[in-house]
């Protein structure tokens, strides 16, 4: 049975990366591990390690993204938790198996390889869940 692990990251959706960054980096005094762009996502993303997870920036890149949309119709804010899985393929099968409705019904390969699939907030209480294999 698969398990999850750990919170990996909580993520935050922004307008204005370096604005967000002066707050997180800045003023709280957390480290900027890196700052990289995520085509397939259309987003730049900000890793920002905090006590054994992180806190994620995520700025859309591109007006018509979904991160864009959420941004537009949400507002900044919160925008995903990221739970840490042994085995991603396990983990969604066994969700599709008890009617679990999923963005991805199969794992995507981010860019530094690690999988990830994400959950409907509407399966979840209305918070967006990302699933990650390292």
């Amino acid at each position: 049975m698969p398990t999850i692990k750990s919170i990996h990251h909580v993520a935050v959706v922004v307008d204005d990366m370096q604005k967000s960054l002066s707050f997180w980096r800045d003023a709280l005094g957390l480290e900027l591990h890196e700052l990289r762009d995520v085509p397939a996502e259309q987003a730049q993303v900000a890793f920002l390690p905090l006590a054994g997870t992180e806190i994620e920036l995520v700025q859309p890149t591109t007006s018509d993204s979904g991160i864009a949309k959420y941004l537009a119709k949400r507002g900044q804010g919160m925008h995903h938790i990221c739970l840490q899985v042994d085995d991603i393929a396990a983990m969604l099968e066994q969700l599709r198996a008890r009617g679990v409705r999923l963005i991805n019904e199969q794992a995507r390969t981010a860019a530094d390889g690690k999988l990830y699939a994400f959950v409907h907030p509407e399966a979840t209480g209305g918070v967006l869940v990302e699933l990650y294999q390292v």
